[in-house]
């Protein structure tokens, strides 16, 4: 279980760390305005139109109480002023109802439009990711802040659109005051400040938590997922895990709760105290202006339009001052998904040797050493070997020997720490990555069960090729899979998975014979099966390689299998132990060494006596 933290074992945010990642926003508008452009300016000039109707509100609010009370003290009463002013307002009123509407219309659409679109940058970005890159926890933290806050990157949007407007109904208000009563500005001021700085405070650390914690929200959501899901449902109620896996989240979530109930106690009787100064100093200001309307300094139309302004006033810098610390929070989430995107991608050789046409000499392994990232563990060591042009060639070993990661090694998931591969001469790392990549057609053991239709989980070996329903039939037919289409009642149009309506589940082997036929729809020079047929019963899967064999003829080929009578159909088999080859050459030159493939081979074969 993920270890428990306070927060101050944590590594804090301070507050000037918000207002650093403020410099985010234009691009963050930019993002924005790409995502919809039309949405977005009709949102932005109804907010800047609508944020002069409070003062205007106000002031013709003024202008029709002075009139009423002239009226009302003369001796021939006109009300034609009254009714202009009063339809003035009306009309103010109703126009302002209107643009809130569009304005609450366009900040949803405009939000969905972002939504999608930053999700969209988020998934595309993982494809200019190294495979080293997407397995390091420390990247997979910052992905999950990126894809988790979405919804915090839509609000902030709205928030800064409605600071934005908040701050032209702030100016309108202190020019109105500014020219009735200049001094009652001062005492705004004094009121909203500590409250502002509660507000300041308390963000901060409102994200140094969320932040600090990414790793154990991540491990609550995969108890979330292993507690409750069809996949896991068998192994939770086999071995009885339901109340573990429950007590495992309950102690790690009732943690988490616990320090965001400190935070928000804290915050609310803080933000309680500098409210009560707040309203002190509010009334203190009104009673002034009371006062001065009794004396007869100011009219009561004064009084009316002096005191909603300075309650609007008081209300909008409180509000403002909020956003503003919401905004700078939020701002830090920006910041870590702005810096997910930012990470350096895979590079793009602008001067990379061209990918040969056709392989004459084949790939070469010299003196390869590799160990994973955070780890001084050697799973290769000084590893040496060729695969010929056109040859069929097989990894053998125990579990752990190497033969996955030379596999890695070989398609750049992994740049190895020492040593060279090279292709017909050339060092692998001086092509192009992903044109390189390209050359390959793979199918490892954990191959994707994709919840799609049959046809698309076939096309996904070439998704180019998604409509090209002879050219899935093809590859269906040469990797067995058209048996599994046989007995599906929609055929290719089958929804797989249990996930969607009409979904139907597919067996292991089923599974296996669609994931085959996806590497037969890459047509790929090289092909690599990397245990792909273990789910498959023994003679199913001496058919399937059997026919692998006869359609890759004079292709490159690598094969990962444990079971030998697969194994012996290469044309030479390495054999790795410790991460070095202990062993090369044919089946019968193996056996004949009586060394460990002999005894693996022997092994397994006492097993079907």
């Amino acid at each position: 279980m993920a270890k428990l933290h306070s927060i101050k074992d944590k590594k804090k945010t301070d507050w000037r760390q918000g207002f650093k990642a403020l410099k985010q926003l234009p691009r963050f508008f930019r993002e924005i305005y790409k995502s919809g452009s039309t949405i977005f300016v009709i949102n932005v000039l109804c907010r800047l139109v609508n944020a002069l109707s409070p003062v205007v509100l106000l002031y013709v609010g003024k202008l029709l109480i002075d009139e009423i009370i002239l009226q009302s003290r003369s001796e021939s009463a006109t009300y034609d002023q009254v009714w202009l002013y009063l339809g003035i307002e009306l009309g103010v009123a109703l126009l302002s109802d209107i643009i809130n509407r569009v304005i609450n219309l366009t900040d949803g659409l405009i939000g969905d439009l972002y939504s999608n679109y930053s999700s969209v940058l988020i998934i595309k970005k993982t494809k200019d990711l190294s495979i080293s890159q997407l397995e390091d926890s420390e990247l997979y933290d910052k992905l999950e802040r990126a894809r988790t806050q979405t919804s915090n990157r839509v609000s902030l949007m709205t928030t800064v659109l409605s600071q934005l407007q908040s701050i032209i109904v702030v100016i309108s208000l202190i020019a109105g005051l500014i020219y009735f009563e200049p001094w009652l500005i001062l005492i705004l001021i004094l009121s909203i400040i500590p409250a502002f700085v509660n507000e300041l405070k308390f963000s901060s650390s409102r994200y140094s938590i969320a932040r600090s914690w990414t790793k154990e929200r991540r491990e609550l959501d995969y108890l979330r997922y292993i507690g409750a899901n069809s996949n896991t449902a068998k192994e939770m109620k086999l071995f009885g895990l339901t109340d573990f896996i429950a007590e495992r989240f309950r102690k790690l979530s009732d943690s988490y709760y616990l320090i965001n109930k400190n935070l928000s106690v804290r915050r609310s009787i803080y933000g309680m105290i500098f409210n009560f100064l707040g309203v002190a100093s509010y009334y203190g200001a009104y009673v002034l202006i009371i006062i001065r309307a009794v004396t007869g300094l100011i009219t009561i139309g004064d009084l009316t339009f002096l005191s909603g302004s300075f309650n609007r006033l008081r209300n909008s810098l409180q509000s403002n001052f909020a956003m503003f610390t919401r905004i700078s929070e939020s701002a830090l989430y920006l910041q870590d998904y702005f810096d997910y995107l930012d990470i350096s991608a895979i590079e793009i050789k602008k001067d990379a040797p061209q990918l040969p046409e056709e392989i004459t000499e084949g790939f070469e392994f010299k003196d390869v050493s590799f160990s994973y990232p955070g780890t001084n563990e050697l799973v290769l060591d000084g590893v040496n070997f060729r695969i010929k042009a056109g040859e069929k060639m097989a990894f053998v070993g125990q579990n752990g020997a190497g033969k996955t990661t030379l596999i890695k090694l070989l398609l750049r998931f992994y740049e190895p720490d020492s040593g060279s591969i090279l292709l017909d001469g050339v060092d692998i790392h001086q092509f192009d990555k992903l044109e390189y990549q390209e050359f390959f057609g793979v199918i490892f053991q954990d191959f994707i069960k994709y919840e799609f239709l049959l046809k698309e989980n076939i096309a996904v070996g070439n998704i180019e090729k998604l409509e090209d329903l002879t050219a899935i039939k093809e590859a269906a037919h040469r990797s067995l899979a058209d048996s599994v289409v046989d007995e599906m009642s929609l055929g290719y149009e089958q929804q797989l998975g249990r996930r969607f309506t009409n979904g139907k589940d597919l067996s292991g082997g089923q599974w296996q014979k669609v994931a085959l036929a996806r590497a037969y729809m890459r047509d790929a020079r090289v092909m690599i099966l990397d245990e792909p047929t273990s789910a498959l019963d023994a003679k199913a899967e001496y058919e399937a390689f059997q026919r692998f064999m006869g359609l890759t003829k004079g292709k490159t080929s690598i094969i990962i299998s444990h079971r030998f009578s697969t194994v012996r159909m290469a044309d030479r088999i390495i054999v790795l132990e410790n991460g070095k080859v202990s062993e090369r050459g044919t089946h019968d030159e193996l056996m004949s060494n009586d060394q460990l493939y002999a005894e693996l081979f022997s092994l397994q074969a006492a097993g079907y006596r």
